[in-house]
């Protein structure tokens, strides 16, 4: 894949957000067809490279909303919550820009280079500010500047206690970005960070459009429809259900958190209040 430098980018009105930063970089390479207008209006959706169920569901919910408002998806391309939000963006029918931590340059391969052949063929960027760099442990939180800058809010999916997410995060504050972070659940170490930036006031709570005093008038999940006769644990669920755990964990969560489920003493059960 062929790479070109954009010339003189301070001149291009849609990047000036990157003059906000206090190192900012020399050059900026990309591959794909340059619109200006891609970097308008975006928004970053980063997130654990140990994505559980959970997070991907979220991805799958979250990403296509941002799109139907037209908005260019930016995260880093690195295995498990980045990857995933480029993918769904792609298959969405948006645009999304892969910010690399490594130079752009490098040779890619196996799942990859198909994703970036894909994110290319469907309008979107690889970028990164260095040509030959190899990817170290300095260069991902480097590259996290841009993924803030570039964003005009910044969706943090699942992050642990020290994920380079959380560096992306108060970059986002540091630039008064509007900072949202997903709630989840407070046994799962992928979202101690995202936890703890709502319970310290730095991000606001990521919902869903409508994750809030939703009642259904038909419960047509299997799941709904068992809780609706008796409360019940999680792992009876899974074994009523005949489903592994983890898949009812992460099915749960999101009940809970559109407000269709409540738990009390490890039951969850049908919340009737709108």
């Amino acid at each position: 894949m062929e790479y070109q430098e954009i010339d003189n980018w301070e001149k291009v009105s849609e990047l000036k957000k990157l003059l906000d930063l206090s190192t900012k970089p020399k050059h900026l390479y990309y591959i794909g067809n340059l619109d200006p207008q891609i970097f308008k209006h975006c928004a970053a959706i980063v997130g654990s490279r140990k994505m559980t169920s959970y997070g991907q569901t979220v991805v799958e919910k979250m990403a296509p909303r941002l799109i139907s408002q037209n908005i260019t998806i930016v995260s880093g391309f690195m295995y498990g919550v980045d990857q995933y939000a480029h993918r769904v963006c792609v298959e969405s029918g948006g645009k999304t820009i892969a910010v690399f931590g490594w130079g752009i340059n490098t040779k890619l391969t196996g799942n990859d280079l198909k994703l970036a052949k894909d994110i290319i063929a469907s309008g979107g960027l690889l970028l990164s500010e260095w040509e030959e760099q190899k990817a170290s442990h300095w260069t991902f939180p480097v590259r996290n500047r841009i993924v803030a800058a570039l964003s005009d809010a910044v969706y943090v999916v699942e992050a642990a206690l020290h994920s380079g997410s959380l560096i992306t995060a108060r970059l986002a504050l540091k630039l008064k970005k509007e900072l949202f972070a997903v709630p989840g659940p407070i046994t799962s170490r992928t979202s101690f960070g995202t936890n703890k930036l709502i319970a310290d006031g730095k991000a606001k709570v990521w919902l869903g459009q409508d994750a809030i005093n939703i009642l259904q008038s038909v419960i047509d999940d299997p799941m709904l429809q068992i809780l609706d006769n008796e409360a019940l644990s999680a792992d009876e669920l899974a074994l009523k259900l005949n489903v592994p755990i983890s898949k009812i964990g992460a099915k749960l969560s999101m009940f809970l958190l559109s407000g269709q489920l409540n738990e009390k003493g490890g039951k969850y059960y049908i919340n009737y209040v709108s």
